[in-house]
């Protein structure tokens, strides 16, 4: 672990206005390794939002397996494209009913990537794993990564988390990467 806190501390200080970020990466790195290194398991990421955030939804999953990227494509899925009905979901039956379709169509398993508040419907989707990778907005909850809504740069903070979530798997994807930092 040791390993990624520093390289993400050079990361981190490579960066332009990211030294916010200094000493949160003690909470972020154990966090983002774990679920993460899922996909090294052949899990599929399942992207899924609060509505105010779903910009970033788009941003993310546009640039993820962007050709820039040298690594394979990636198994990142935007929930809401996948099933269009999501939003007549309304109870915990609706949710088990979901996650039947999900384990049927990613045998591999999958793990859910919620960016937004816990008053939405979509995060009582994510919560109801215990591996689901959470960025949650104004409430602190147990293996989740805090933000605030009242921050004024939150969405220049949530486009700097998404580069180091990609830098990150790049050097899960390819080790070696640790040793050049």
């Amino acid at each position: 672990m040791k390993k990624y806190l520093d390289w993400t501390l050079k990361n981190i200080r490579k960066s332009d206005n990211f030294s916010w970020m200094e000493e949160r990466r003690l909470e972020w790195v154990p966090l983002a390794i774990s679920r993460l290194q899922t996909i090294l398991e052949g899990k599929t990421f399942i992207v899924l939002t609060d509505p105010q955030r779903e910009w970033f939804s788009s941003y993310m999953l546009s640039s993820i397996n962007s050709h820039v990227n040298k690594r394979p494509f990636l198994p990142f899925v935007d929930l809401k494209t996948f099933f269009p009905n999501l939003g007549s979901l309304k109870n915990a039956e609706d949710i088990d009913l979901l996650e039947d379709l999900l384990n049927i169509s990613f045998p591999n398993g999958y793990v859910f990537f919620y960016v937004g508040q816990s008053n939405n419907f979509n995060f009582q989707i994510a919560k109801k794993r215990d591996d689901s990778f959470m960025w949650i907005l104004d409430e602190y909850i147990q293996n989740s990564f805090f933000l605030s809504l009242k921050d004024k740069d939150l969405d220049l903070k949530l486009i700097q988390l998404y580069k180091l979530l990609d830098k990150t798997i790049d050097v899960l994807l390819f080790p070696e990467e640790l040793e050049k930092q």
